[in-house]
């Protein structure tokens, strides 16, 4: 079974290799191909994963290639993992917008925006030379924004899903408060792709949200950056990416006030990167865990294996609204619970969404269908619409103002900007 990661040479990918080699069982690889442009990056990261299947004793070959054709071809499942300008376009995303009183982040409010503007023509194009060289594979995106990098792969026809870990997150968080094992709790998960809320823990079938409010709300309000009186008061568990809109100003006033995760990022890559230049490195460093993406290997060892194996399990993924959510279209990009099986994901039945959450949901659907036709079709209208549209935005002259600074910080990833 071959297996691309297109974006292969990100300090990322050791996290993924790791959940290869721990989980074989599931996922009986027997290629892996890193595609990547940055040949540098893509040596020493394809050397770290040959190193980590070896200590494993796992089986399958590393490819590394800057060839997107030669990686895909044969590929049952393609997972996409880009990022588009690297952590310098990253760090325009969080500190621009801060400049006009707004959030500075790389996948909410204007720099989700702009990462969405340059990467939505970039997936489309490598999705469309796996559809020529592996049409039978499923493409499985974790690129951010991934709501709109998933929609623009569906309304093109791809086999695609998307794919977070901020359920599984919560799932394996959950567990470990409770004291059991995750594969006991499921979630009342419900939303887009970094807008949900858990409205409901699993135990064995038995909601224990409630419980976990009662005993562990503190701890759970520290670890999303809200207070216990907001989520008890909810009855929810908002996901981290809520606190942007539920305290955007406060969030404004800290992100002024220290560098940019983006800078924190570069510095941590440029130490990976050095780890894994090292011949007697072939454990995943602890260092890359402060990276972000905990339990995406799992995740995405899961989707696929579930997809591939037919297995009929329940996982939270990034999928066609087709009439879940009423309030929304059809063609919009929700993030449930899904039945997965060798024909896809099909969103498990949904209880009605409360207008304090669904309101916010419609709200920035509205938005990224908006910034969805930016990123297709260009032009400088386009992305001012798409931020006025935008919940924490939402004003001409500031939308104007927001768009055009945009736009000249991110020309030469813009091909429609350029002529």
């Amino acid at each position: 079974m071959k297996l691309a990661v297109v974006g292969g040479g990100s300090t990322y990918t050791p996290e993924l290799i790791d959940g290869f080699a721990r989980l074989r069982d599931e996922l009986p690889l027997t290629e892996i191909a890193l595609v990547d442009p940055d040949v540098h990056r893509l040596e020493l990261v394809a050397g770290m994963a040959r190193r980590m299947l070896a200590r494993a004793g796992h089986p399958a070959r590393v490819v590394a290639t800057t060839s997107v054709e030669e990686g895909v071809a044969g590929a049952q499942a393609v997972l996409l993992q880009l990022r588009i300008g690297g952590q310098a376009a990253r760090n325009v995303d969080e500190t621009l917008p801060l400049e006009c009183g707004c959030v500075g982040q790389e996948t909410t409010g204007a720099g989700g925006l702009a990462k969405a503007l340059r990467t939505v023509p970039v997936v489309l194009d490598i999705a469309e030379k796996v559809r020529r060289h592996a049409p039978d594979a499923w493409i499985v995106d974790f690129t951010n924004p991934v709501g709109i990098v998933t929609r623009a792969l569906l309304e093109a026809g791809h086999r695609a899903i998307g794919l977070c870990n901020v359920a599984i997150g919560f799932q394996r968080r959950f567990a470990a408060k409770l004291g059991v094992a995750p594969e006991r709790i499921s979630l009342g998960h419900v939303g887009l792709n970094h807008l949900t809320w858990e409205r409901a823990v699993h135990l064995d079938g038995v909601d224990v949200l409630p419980r976990l409010l009662e005993s562990h709300g503190e701890e759970i309000a520290q670890d999303i950056g809200l207070t216990a009186g907001l989520i008890r008061r909810l009855g929810v568990v908002p996901s981290y990416y809520l606190r942007y809109f539920y305290e955007h100003d406060l969030v404004v006033e800290e992100q002024r006030s220290k560098p940019s995760r983006a800078a924190e990022v570069a510095a941590m890559e440029a130490t990976l990167l050095e780890m894994y230049a090292d011949p007697s490195v072939d454990t995943k460093p602890e260092l890359l865990e402060k990276r972000g993406g905990a339990f995406y290997s799992e995740a995405a060892v899961a989707l696929i294996a579930s997809l591939l194996g037919d297995r009929g399990d329940t996982q939270v993924v990034n999928l066609r609204n087709d009439g879940t959510l009423p309030f929304l279209a059809d063609d919009a990009v929700i993030e449930v619970p899904a039945m997965i099986t060798a024909t896809g994901a099909a969103a498990l039945p949904v209880d009605p969404v409360e207008p304090l959450f669904a309101g916010l949901v419609a709200h920035v659907t509205a938005y990224e269908t908006l910034a969805l036709e930016a990123a297709l079709h260009g032009g400088e209208q386009r992305v001012s619409d798409a931020l006025l549209a935008h919940p924490l935005i939402g004003q001409a002259s500031l939308s104007d103002d927001l768009a055009r600074r945009l736009i000249d910080a991110n020309r030469q990833h813009l091909p429609w900007a350029t002529t």
